[in-house]
């Protein structure tokens, strides 16, 4: 090692060993997406100094632990147990100790087990010091281009329904938002979802498809809803892995600004036809392009269901 890196790794060090280390704190740890690389070295210096650690799913976690040579006690800490494992936590808060809390993948409490956890550590009066890194919201984000410092706003919708019938309301409430909706789709599900897609949004909606973030075989694509179930299907390794979809907002593929007789009379015909037949009489009646319409025509038709 150089004289340089020996110098940066002991100004590391030193910052790590004079950083604060509460007790009687909850550590809320975002650990890796997919790649082991990314745990960051005060993620890592949280786990060994923790009395005990808070898994999502202590198998999971294990093998991420060995590889980085902590030894940390595990105890299980999941949707189905939040409520009562609290109440052990609060006990181990009190006697002084530090107790690290993480999930399988990514930040704990975003669309992952936790927040139930932090609110009731919170509510007892004790600290809660977050731990930041990996999250496959931020990572989709950063690799699709669909936000940027003069439009930085997006949703994030969480897991999208596993029911068609479910599923094609969800997507025709967050289809009908101007600004990119973040989701996630399982692996088994991905092709159904994208045919639901092209039916309830139409072809000319573009979507983001982000696969294995931070895995060997990561890969982001965009495409219309009319490319994507043809995409999936010509190579059966892009329906495999764990997906991040982003449905782009309307915002920016449709600037036409519909005049008010226009709007009246679509939201009279709204409540008496399916989007798809209001788009259809609109543009014969109107002569304008389908996209500006269709938006219109889904705001409606979520307004109706809300």
């Amino acid at each position: 090692m150089s004289t340089y890196s020996s110098v940066v790794v002991d100004a590391i060090w030193q910052q790590l060993n004079e950083q604060d280390w509460p007790a009687h704190g909850l550590y809320v740890v975002a650990t890796p997406i997919g790649n082991r690389a990314d745990l960051s070295l005060r993620a890592w210096q949280t786990l060994l100094r923790a009395d005990v650690i808070a898994a999502e799913d202590t198998r999971t976690t294990a093998p991420l632990l060995q590889a980085w040579g902590v030894r940390t006690p595990l105890i299980a800490v999941h949707r189905h147990n939040e409520a009562e494992a609290g109440s052990a936590l609060l006990e181990r808060l009190a006697r002084g100790e530090r107790v690290a809390l993480i999930s399988d993948a990514g930040a704990p409490a975003i669309s992952d087990p936790g927040g139930r956890l932090v609110q009731t550590v919170r509510h007892a009066g004790y600290r809660v010091i977050p731990i930041p890194g990996p999250s496959a919201v931020t990572t989709a984000l950063m690799a699709s281009g669909v936000t940027s410092d003069e439009q930085p706003a997006f949703i994030f919708a969480g897991f999208s329904p596993a029911k068609k019938t479910a599923r094609q309301k969800w997507l025709q409430h967050w289809g009908a938002q101007n600004l990119p909706v973040l989701f996630f789709e399982s692996p088994h599900r991905l092709m159904d979802c994208s045919r639901d897609l092209l039916q309830v949004l139409g072809p000319e909606r573009r979507l983001s498809l982000c696969r294995e973030l931070t895995k060997r075989f990561e890969q982001v694509h965009e495409c219309s809803l009319a490319e994507l179930p043809d995409w999936l299907s010509a190579d059966a390794h892009r329906q495999r892995g764990e997906f991040v979809l982003i449905l782009h907002g309307l915002e920016s593929a449709d600037s036409q600004t519909l005049d008010e007789q226009t709007r009246d009379w679509m939201r009279a015909l709204a409540g008496q036809l399916s989007v798809r037949d209001v788009v259809r009489i609109a543009m014969q009646a109107t002569g304008l392009p389908r996209q500006p319409l269709y938006q219109y025509a889904l705001s409606l038709k979520a307004q109706e269901q809300s």
